[in-house]
């Protein structure tokens, strides 16, 4: 199961400060087992942020996030809500995210953040990657996380090694900030390349003692009492 942990409620506020309507998407998969989706939890974010004056357009949950034909044919219902939206908030893991982003021309804000696969990566393999960095950045790079997407990681633009939209360590493979220009461009959000992005912070990787002590973690761990 992929686990995730909620992002700060202050740091969600924070990067919807300039939204005003917001439209609500759950994963009912790996979440609902890791305590940090389901539409309690997702009804919960959608009164938080009512009260925070946000019009919110509509709160969906899809069973599984990773898996951009579901989302299509999910969310063909919900397209004038999401027109109507100035951005998605997204409770999934980084895949689910990514997936979104790829199928819905809006910002994407992660609502959590993605501590492990635990040896899975999503119910459907995709070309969306994630390094379950515990920090997910997806909205400020279109969806594209630059972590896997950039050979070496970079965080704040291209080396310059690219040539022709390509990678410097392998011409055949697209240059990741390539392609998160070509995605905030195509969101009409070219302005988010100019947030510093701050480096990677290894201490949130890892879930807390806690958790790797209980069968969320392993299923052969006695759970902490």
């Amino acid at each position: 199961m992929i686990l995730t942990e909620f992002k700060p409620a202050e740091e969600i506020i924070e990067k919807i400060k300039d939204d005003r309507k917001i439209f609500i998407l759950g994963c009912g998969g790996c979440p609902e087992g890791a305590n940090t989706g389901g539409k309690k939890v997702l009804n919960e974010m959608k009164e938080k942020l009512e009260a925070e004056g946000k019009n919110i357009t509509g709160v969906t949950e899809i069973d599984f996030l990773c898996q951009k034909s579901l989302i299509r044919a999910r969310l063909r219902r919900k397209l004038v809500e999401i027109e109507n939206s100035d951005s998605l908030l997204i409770f999934s893991c980084g895949l689910g995210v990514q997936a979104t982003s790829a199928v819905i021309s809006k910002v994407c804000h992660p609502a959590l953040n993605t501590k492990t696969f635990g040896g899975i990566t999503g119910m459907w393999q995709g070309t969306e990657r994630c390094d379950t960095c515990g920090d997910c950045i997806l909205d400020l790079t279109g969806g594209i996380c630059p972590y896997t997407a950039c050979p070496k990681k970079l965080l704040n633009g291209a080396c310059a090694g690219q040539s022709n939209g390509k990678c410097e360590t392998d011409p055949q493979r697209d240059c990741g900030w390539e392609l998160i220009y070509k995605s905030l461009k195509r969101i009409g959000q070219i302005d988010r390349l100019y947030t510093f992005i701050v480096p990677r912070d290894y201490k949130k990787i890892l879930p807390p003692a806690e958790l790797r002590r209980s069968s969320l973690w392993a299923l052969d761990e006695k759970e902490v009492v």
